[in-house]
């Protein structure tokens, strides 16, 4: 047992805090993608990253018990140790959903048949020593400009890199972690594995109360990611409206839970095994799971509290970065929709927020103007909007060039 013990060292609150977010966003993307591939291997990924979380669930922990040394320093931190529990409460949710794969819980091909729509491609690709990327850095082989493919996380020698950059150099018997479209995917992962790359073929969807059951599953799980980039937001910038935004977005996950289990009562009366709808019922408790989190991150900001500069500096270096921009009258993006403008290909960012602040608001009825989220291809871009966006720090720069 000793070996599994976790000793108290000085390490930066920061960088712990800046890992725990990395890794919290990737359990999210691997334990769907699992459940949509019926993987055991990226699942076994799930687990094994949720035992790095508990180490640094831990060392965050005991690094903010040490910080504390008077009231005011208590009431500060407060809400930094509400963002450490809730990227473990996500990191529990997400083993949670890859037990549906590794235990054969049950899982209705319905379920299958709708995630792709809502997972981004993931996949798991096993290094071979022959491989043309062997050697070479991310830098020199532009993946993400050639391809659209983005490595977002490295398995070396059993300890993970969760931010590899153009520096970081592909070795043989890495295990990368993949995400991008399907025909780039296809292609970075040939070259990585040397293996034929075999696409899922879900299979048809029939109308039902077991599909709109899944339907409830696949909206919560949109909502549930947005709500955690939208909380991160909102300790980054310090914003209560966008804190607001995310509490509105956990009541709606609880409500649409509450759909969820009518629905699947109603599907198990009919299903020749209702056994098989277990893992149904895990995926949503586990997406709930999720929503609650991210309202934990920004419970500080609610409660007026404020933001630690701790956790904005966390969030700030972290891997997939979140950003706000105010257009510029004179942006080219002005006028024009982000689907016109492809703000996505052209700057690999996913805009989550717009703020029209020339519009009056629909609750404080001044202008200033309300959040519009998760904004789709049809929002149309005005001058001195806010936007808000996560991706890469390369994309953050050519966003901020688009915006200028």
């Amino acid at each position: 047992m000793d070996e599994d013990r976790v000793a108290y060292e000085p390490v930066s609150v920061k960088d712990v805090l800046a890992e725990m977010k990395d890794t919290a966003e990737l359990l999210i993307d691997l334990s769907y993608s699992a459940v949509l591939l019926g993987s055991d291997d990226i699942a076994e990924e799930v687990l094994d990253l949720e035992s790095q979380m508990e180490v640094l669930h831990l060392q965050a922990r005991m690094g903010l018990l040490m910080a504390a040394r008077n009231p005011e320093d208590a009431e500060s931190l407060a809400p930094v140790l509400g963002v450490v529990g809730a990227a473990e409460k996500v990191s529990d949710a997400a083993g949670d959903i890859a037990k549906v794969v590794l235990e054969d819980i049950g899982l209705p091909e319905a379920m299958r048949a709708a995630l792709p729509e809502a997972v981004e491609s993931v996949e798991r690709a096993p290094v071979i020593a022959e491989s043309a990327y062997v050697g070479r850095t991310l830098g020199d082989i532009t993946l993400e400009t050639e391809t659209g493919v983005r490595v977002i996380a490295i398995r070396r020698d059993g300890e993970w890199l969760l931010n590899p950059g153009p520096e970081t150099t592909f070795l043989a018997e890495d295990v990368a972690l993949l995400r991008g479209p399907r025909k780039g995917l296809t292609e970075v992962y040939e070259t990585l594995t040397g293996e034929a790359y075999v696409q899922p073929e879900p299979p048809e969807q029939a109308t039902s109360d077991l599909e709109r059951a899944v339907d409830s599953i696949v909206l919560m799980k949109n909502m549930s990611e947005l709500a955690v980039d939208l909380a991160y937001g909102s300790v980054l910038f310090d914003s209560k409206p966008v804190a607001e935004e995310v509490l509105e977005l956990e009541a709606e996950v609880d409500a649409l839970q509450s759909r969820f289990e009518a629905w699947v009562l109603r599907a198990a009366g009919r299903a020749d095994d209702p056994v098989d709808l277990r893992g149904l019922v895990q995926l949503a408790r586990a997406t709930e799971v999720i929503s609650d989190a991210a309202l934990e991150i920004s419970e500080g900001v609610l409660r007026g509290i404020g933001t630690h500069p701790v956790v904005a500096a966390a969030v700030e270096e972290s891997d997939e970065v979140i950003v706000r921009f105010t257009v510029d009258p004179e942006s080219e993006l002005v006028g024009r929709t982000l689907g016109d403008a492809a703000v996505k290909t052209e700057t690999g960012m996913r805009v989550i927020a717009v703020r029209h602040t020339g519009r009056e608001s629909r609750r404080t009825g001044r202008e200033g103007g309300d959040w519009v989220i998760s904004p789709g291809a049809t929002t149309e871009i005005e001058p001195g909007d806010v936007l808000l966006a996560k991706g890469t720090r390369t994309g953050a720069g050519r966003l901020s060039d688009l915006v200028s």
